[in-house]
């Protein structure tokens, strides 16, 4: 299987190169718009688990970067089975604060590229016919479908956070999105599935290393690696969403009700990490 994934260079992307080469012998179209990390990866992968890497140096919040994208792998003869549509970018800023470019980026990156990139390999998948082996092969107990789609929302997509106030609005439509459209491909044998987690453990939030520990240890936050295999999983069984951690999947529901004071209060702890 050959499988397409966005933001590979780095972080969550990295994970979802590493494990589809290590656990699913996957081949991989890596693509970031870090090119000399992203290159790197490619070597790495290919050398490690024998599976063959293209990297390919694309900015993704282009207005027409997805049908380029799309373009480039049909002159290539690429035929993607799996799609992650991880790349995105996150900053804490009031509105007022932050330029123009920026709030064009998050939303070009998280809405416009991720619903284009979804309608043109969806439509692939969807013409696809499987060859005997192919339709033979079973994924995590199931029969192989005609294709994959995992995108990346957020547990923030439930939330009214200042400071983040593109960021969850553009998450919350990707959950929508992908949750809607899972009940058009499945009928055609195309699987979607969007994670909505909550904390991811990196160094983002700067919290001190204990404050990190207890987290993940009380299921708020979730290490990459685990995130990325439990993801990945989902979508192979054809789950439509998933929110990982016991607290966070109870807590979920309450988020829209959040009391004005507690946000408020939220507002002047993301102070500090205000660009």
């Amino acid at each position: 299987m050959l499988a397409l994934v966005t933001g590979a260079s780095s972080g969550i992307g990295l994970q979802y190169a590493t494990q589809l080469a290590r656990d699913y012998h996957c081949d991989l179209l890596l693509v970031s718009n870090q090119e000399k990390e992203l290159t790197e990866v490619a070597d790495l992968l290919a050398s490690q688990y024998g599976v063959s890497t293209t990297p390919h140096y694309a900015d993704l919040s282009l207005p027409d970067a997805a049908e380029n994208l799309h373009a480039w792998c049909q002159q290539n003869g690429w035929v993607v089975d799996i799609l992650i549509n991880n790349a995105g970018v996150f900053f804490f800023n009031k509105l007022c604060d932050t330029s123009m470019r920026r709030i064009e980026l998050m939303l070009q990156l998280h809405i416009m590229t991720v619903a284009k990139m979804t309608r043109l390999f969806a439509e692939d998948m969807i013409q696809r016919e499987l060859t005997e082996d192919e339709a033979a092969t079973r994924i995590c107990g199931r029969k192989r479908m005609r294709g994959y789609i995992l995108n990346m929302s957020s547990m923030s997509a439930w939330m009214a956070m200042p400071g983040i106030q593109t960021y969850n609005a553009s998450k919350a439509f990707i959950y929508n999105f992908s949750k809607s459209l899972w009940y058009e491909l499945t009928p055609q044998n195309v699987c979607i599935t969007v994670m909505a987690p909550g904390a991811v453990d990196t160094a983002l939030f700067g919290l001190a290393p204990n404050l990190r520990k207890l987290a993940v240890n009380l299921t708020v936050a979730i290490p990459p690696e685990k995130l990325v295999k439990r993801a990945l999983r989902k979508m192979f069984r054809n789950k439509k969403a998933d929110t990982p951690g016991v607290i966070n999947w109870l807590c979920t529901p309450l988020l829209k009700h959040t009391p004005d004071w507690i946000l408020f209060l939220a507002q002047k702890k993301l102070a500090k990490y205000q660009k």
